[in-house]
């Protein structure tokens, strides 16, 4: 997508042919800065740290991680280590097992020679095969903007509200929630984006509303409360968010506070979309609230915000008493029957076990 006017990938291999950029995404949206990742050590740092975060480029940085651990040494050993320490980084996301999978798939039977240029054309692979995914995920998401669009007024737009960061930064580019957006605004219809804040790293008032802004696409920063009252007065056309990961059975884990907005959505009629591309799909889990181990982080990142001065500096600063207790849930599961659809790169699907299944057959 579109950074200053060019284009820009999330991820990408640097020209010695071994080393990995990438945007460090903690230092967004105030400051543009791209990290170097030479071992291991540094993939699962940047991983754990959020330095690349979504399901869809936590798994592409770890396929790099192997990468980079097999061209310091190509043995069964490191191979080995380099999967566990990588599938430890993040444990909600499925696409991270996924990834990590696919790499051993492709190198555990060659010979060591073999391996490292195998692992690197294998994660070449996963990348571009996750933006020609989230690409195909445009597609199919656009008529539902278009169908909305029919219904307004001349230069009326339709109102689309998401939730934490499901655009390009969270995949190797396009996005998964985003792709429809980007889709429809490319094509000239008059689009606009309710934001959601995202406590307690807000992902979307840094993330979301950067991307967005950066491709021109109209966007208005809400805080994360705010949501139920737009969709009480009809300000709130759809709302499409992304997902870490999706049960056998339909239910969506993704970032805390994502429930709500689909209670909300469902008391007011509106609809609730769930964009994702096929390997965040979870065949081995049915019933997302008990099955799906919910990543608690720091508590920091509740305790404290970061921001700009209006001096240029970036300065963090605590926000609740000394002494209080914090509990930092990453992420919240939304029962089946809550979701309108799910947009894949296969077509929109009904949230069920038949309708995954029909689709990735492969997959089930």
């Amino acid at each position: 997508m579109n950074v200053n006017g060019n284009p820009m990938r999330t991820i990408w291999l640097e020209p010695d042919g071994s080393t990995v950029g990438a945007i460090d995404q903690t230092q967004l949206p105030h400051r543009l800065s791209t990290i170097t990742l030479s071992s291991l050590d540094d993939a699962a740092r940047a991983i754990k740290s959020m330095q690349v975060r979504g399901a869809p480029l936590i798994g592409a940085t770890a396929s790099y991680g192997i990468c980079l651990a097999l061209w310091a040494d190509p043995n069964d050993e490191t191979l080995e280590r380099a999967y566990a320490t990588l599938l430890a980084t993040r444990p909600t996301a499925i696409n991270l097992k996924w990834a990590l999978d696919e790499m051993m798939l492709a190198l555990r039977n060659l010979p060591q020679w073999e391996r490292v240029d195998a692992a690197y054309r294998r994660a070449a692979e996963i990348c571009d095969e996750d933006v020609a995914i989230n690409r195909a995920i445009g597609v199919h998401g656009l008529p539902l903007i278009e169908a909305l669009a029919a219904k307004k007024k001349s230069g009326e737009p339709v109102n689309v509200l998401t939730h934490c960061n499901a655009g390009w930064l969270a995949t190797v580019d396009v996005g998964t929630a985003t792709a429809a957006i980007y889709a429809a605004h490319d094509k000239g219809l008059a689009v606009h984006v309710w934001v959601d804040e995202t406590r307690p790293r807000n992902q979307g008032a840094a993330l979301t509303a950067w991307e967005l802004g950066q491709h021109g696409v109209p966007h208005t920063v809400i805080a994360d409360n705010t949501g139920g009252h737009l969709m009480q007065h009809g300000l709130v056309d759809i709302v499409i968010v992304g997902t870490d990961r999706v049960t056998a059975d339909g239910d969506v884990c993704n970032k805390i506070g994502t429930y709500l907005k689909a209670l909300a959505a469902n008391d007011n009629s509106v609809p609730f979309y769930v964009a994702l591309p096929s390997p965040t799909i979870d065949f081995s889990v049915s019933d997302g609230v008990t099955e799906i181990p919910i990543e608690e982080r720091s508590p920091e990142e509740v305790a404290t915000m970061t921001g700009r001065t209006d001096d240029g500096r970036i300065e963090s600063v605590r926000v609740v008493p000394d002494g209080s207790r914090v509990a930092n849930f990453a992420f919240d599961v939304t029962p089946a029957r809550l979701v309108t659809g799910l947009i894949t790169e296969r077509g929109v699907l009904k949230p069920a076990r038949a309708a995954l299944a029909q689709a990735f057959p492969e997959r089930a």
